[in-house]
């Protein structure tokens, strides 16, 4: 287990992803809007396969909100093409996050349990909040599958906290 968890307030660390579809998801430093970064933990689980279907339901809510929407995992492009041809999803995917990348952000990591779950390491649930200025404004991660933001009550709370300039919380040493 990594204890480089992510401080609220800090920059997110920088990183670059491969996109499916090419180029790259370009993560840390200044840009002009807000993201909402999701890390899944692959193909193999059907509570992200879930959540993620939520969250192209809501996409437009988000991106009206003023945020780009970002969303990654450990999968190979292979595994992460086949879920988008499944589930048709429209925001931008990132594949091959490496070990490095999921101890940068802090999240969990896991073993698979069996070849059937899938064939490396994976990152469990994170959900990250970045200001414009490129620095955290909310971080929530996760050590299993069943613990997840209700995407609604998320974005309520983010443009409250956006029109009402409100600093990152829980900052206190």
């Amino acid at each position: 287990m990594s204890s480089n968890k992510p401080v609220a307030g800090a920059p997110l660390p920088a990183m670059k992803i491969a996109k499916l579809g090419g180029g790259e998801i370009a993560l840390g430093g200044p840009r002009e809007n807000w993201t909402f970064l999701v890390v899944y933990r692959g193909k193999h689980c059907p509570k992200c396969k879930s959540y993620l279907n939520k969250l192209e339901t809501k996409k437009s809510a988000w991106e009206e909100a003023g945020f780009d929407l970002a969303v990654v995992s450990a999968d190979p492009e292979e595994k992460a093409a086949a879920d988008v041809a499944e589930f048709g999803w429209t925001f931008d995917l990132g594949y091959g996050l490496s070990e490095d990348q999921m101890k940068d952000l802090g999240v969990y990591i896991s073993d698979p349990l069996s070849a059937a779950e899938t064939d490396r390491r994976f990152a469990e649930p994170g959900h990250f909040i970045v200001r414009p200025d490129g620095n955290l404004q909310l971080v929530d991660i996760s050590n299993g599958p069943a613990s997840r933001p209700d995407l609604d009550v998320l974005l309520d709370g983010i443009i409250f906290t956006i029109e009402n300039n409100r600093p990152p919380r829980g900052t206190a040493v």
